[in-house]
């Protein structure tokens, strides 16, 4: 079988936060924030490429009230312990506004094969620290270990959000220290916001790589990198350095703007993909967050000298990758 596979951007319109995570199955399996917020889909298919056609299924929807009742954000799939987990974010709706930013971190669990056709059970929100906004929580395990990566507000530290790490004791509740890796420093994760956001795990070359977001959602948004040694003590601040440089940014050129919030995955032959978010225009009217073109696009890269991944710039759309 020809495995020599070809991308054509965008994947998915209209799909921001994407997380692709292709299964033990052969399956790909797809999730995003949807437009509406309202609700958590998840599609299949034997491609990358072929998710751009597969059919969506709902899965979970908000409440009409109170807690989980708004902006359901980022959701990701993953497969832990013989169970498939989506961990998503949701806000409240009360009588006075519509979907208020105070989002928690929730968890839902299925034990079916496929989990498009599986019963998904509400785990809770995973408690942190604090009360307070808190969102984009990602997972992954190393050395028997599982670890959350999330981002959230420090009531005492000025900005929106910054980037936390801590063991958990299960897929929903976290244990022990919780230690925050990275803050807002640099003059490109604070253009608009004060964010450190969309935490993605890459573990290569010897080191554990934390793809992350920054700024505000329009042109300016982007991503960092983080990376610690392999054997060094996860949640030890100081055993991560941050890439004082954006790693993936808008480029105008090739005509994408504002791509963050990714994910990695394999391609059919074991490449390393980068999964992103990206609209193909500069100026958004009106808040962008309630602009729907953050579409899904889908990358090959490659890797550096010193062993640190090169995402190249964003690709034209309709552009064909091999």
């Amino acid at each position: 079988m020809n495995t020599k596979r070809e991308y054509k951007n965008p994947i998915v319109l209209q799909r921001a936060d994407p997380w692709i995570y292709k299964h033990t199955d052969g399956y790909y399996y797809f999730t995003a924030s949807v437009p509406e917020y309202d609700r958590i889909e998840l599609r299949r298919s034997a491609t990358i490429q072929g998710l751009q056609g597969a059919a969506p299924k709902a899965v979970w929807h908000k409440y009409d009230a109170g807690p989980l009742s708004a902006n359901i954000w980022a959701p990701e799939i993953h497969y832990l312990q013989g169970k498939w987990y989506i961990y998503f974010a949701a806000a409240r709706t009360t009588e006075t506004q519509d979907g208020l930013f105070d989002h928690r971190m929730y968890v839902l669990e299925t034990g079916a094969e496929n989990p498009l056709e599986g019963t998904w059970i509400e785990k809770g929100q995973v408690h942190t620290r604090w009360e307070s906004f808190a969102l984009d929580a990602t997972v992954f395990e190393h050395r028997g270990e599982l670890y959350y990566v999330w981002a959230q507000n420090d009531p005492e530290i000025e900005g929106n959000s910054n980037l936390y790490i801590s063991k958990m004791s299960n897929p929903w509740t976290l244990t022990g220290e919780q230690s925050m890796i990275s803050t807002p420093e640099y003059d490109w994760e604070k253009i608009g916001f004060l964010v450190n956001e969309g935490a993605a795990v890459l573990k290569r070359n010897g080191r554990i790589f934390i793809a992350y977001s920054a700024s505000a959602t329009d042109f300016n948004y982007c991503m960092g990198l983080l990376a610690a040694d392999e054997d060094a003590d996860l949640l030890d601040p100081t055993s991560w350095t941050k890439s004082p440089v954006p790693v993936f940014q808008t480029n105008e050129e090739t005509g994408q703007y504002g791509p963050g919030h990714n994910s990695f995955t394999v391609s059919e032959d074991g490449r390393d993909v980068l999964v992103y978010h990206a609209r193909n225009y500069k100026e958004i009217v009106g808040d962008p967050l309630y602009d729907p073109n953050r579409h899904t696009r889908v990358q090959l890269f490659g890797w550096k000298d010193d062993g640190t991944p090169d995402f190249g710039v964003p690709v034209k759309d309709h552009s064909v990758q091999k």
